[in-house]
């Protein structure tokens, strides 16, 4: 059975939160004193004076993408499209295309012929680095993406992917593949595997 809930009643200075708002200014103009004309020991936040300093970022931060590298300086990736199906901010735009004649990797391989992340609308989930096969895109950069007015700024191509380093300062990765032509390789019979 429903029955009436009664309103409190509140009086004028309730009504109008004057005594809240000046409590909630007070504790604002506490800190903002103590911070800035307190002792460093009583001071609360730590400020960062960026630019010029920068905050370091945990070991597992999801930084900035990058295509890690093979030993010929071309990207890892072979245009599986597993990142791109798995984003679910469906930021990642691949389109493969087959190495040519004469190439150890022609007939078995693709590459990303056009590579591109929206970064504006990545969500840094890691789904594309959990998904990715070959260990061709990582998110250990160590940075964020760098501010910019202009939207085109934030589209990061192949070529711009593969120029950013992971956080040790190289392009390629610690997790090892033999690639064709590699001689660690055990090659393909292609007369017998058709």
């Amino acid at each position: 059975m429903a029955y009436l809930i009664k309103k409190p009643a509140r009086t004028l200075s309730e009504q109008v939160y004057a005594v809240e708002a000046a409590k909630g200014l007070g504790i604002t103009f506490r800190r903002l004193f103590t911070n800035v004309f307190g002792k460093a020991e009583d001071k609360k936040i730590a400020t960062i004076q960026y630019p010029d300093e920068s905050r370091d970022y945990p070991e597992r931060f999801r930084g900035v993408h990058r295509l890690t590298h093979r030993v010929d300086g071309s990207p890892r990736c072979v245009a599986c499209l597993c990142c791109s199906t798995a984003c679910p901010a469906q930021c990642i735009h691949i389109e493969p295309a087959e190495y040519g004649e004469g190439d150890p990797r022609h007939g078995y391989e693709r590459f990303p012929r056009l590579f591109v992340i929206d970064e504006l609308r990545c969500i840094f989930c890691g789904f594309c680095v959990e998904a990715c096969p070959c260990d061709a895109i990582r998110m250990d950069t160590g940075t964020h993406v760098p501010a910019s007015w202009s939207r085109e700024h934030f589209i990061f191509d192949k070529e711009t992917l593969m120029s950013i380093p992971g956080r040790d300062g190289t392009y390629v990765t610690d997790n090892p593949r033999h690639e064709p032509g590699d001689p660690t390789h055990p090659g393909i019979d292609r007369d017998h595997h058709h």
